[in-house]
């Protein structure tokens, strides 16, 4: 998902909401999946928050109907604020981003493990402690199976892939052996 440079912002200033002591990290992260997930449920209510032409002052009526008894106050005006500025169809950016500063503070790198085979908890948590120990972070790791590797493993951290599948080293070797016939 590509973040906006906008929900960014939102997601700072959510941050500094939890630096300056007013809820903690984890209240702000549960608050926010309670948000999404009532905005989710409903598809109408997803379009009159995100739609412009719905004004900001029905907007806002909505949302307090809705969360005034679900939600943290402070968490509520941040709702209206972003209703305020029409942003709310930046909510699900919003939360992202703010996912990713989390776990930016916590030291987590979020990783995908793909394999051709359904690898054990023992050998999974091997591969975690180096990747830990090679990466000096926490990993969350994302377990996928995918028999077309063949063998090995391809993990995905970021925007960088380790290949050590079977069929790289077979396309490699491929590659090597049309060079050195021409």
């Amino acid at each position: 998902m590509r973040i906006s440079q906008s929900a960014k912002t939102y997601a700072d200033a959510l941050i500094k909401m939890s630096q300056d002591g007013i809820m903690s990290n984890e209240d702000i992260l549960s608050e926010l999946n309670t948000i999404s997930k009532i905005i989710n449920s409903s598809d109408d209510l997803k379009k009159v928050l995100t739609t412009p032409t719905v004004s900001i002052g029905k907007k806002l009526e909505i949302i307090d109907d809705i969360f005034i008894n679900q939600i943290n106050l402070r968490i509520l005006n941040f709702l209206k604020i972003i209703a305020e500025k029409n942003r709310f169809n930046e909510l699900e950016e919003i939360i992202e981003s703010y996912k990713q500063k989390l776990d930016e503070i916590n030291n987590i790198k979020n990783v995908t493990i793909i394999a051709a085979v359904d690898v054990s908890d023992k050998y999974k948590q091997k591969i975690i402690t180096k990747l830990q120990e090679k990466l000096n972070k926490k990993i969350r790791a994302q377990w996928q199976k995918d028999e077309a590797i063949i063998g090995g493993l391809l993990i995905r951290i970021d925007d960088n892939v380790i290949d050590t599948s079977i069929k790289n080293k077979l396309e490699n070797l491929s590659k090597n052996i049309i060079k050195g016939s021409i």
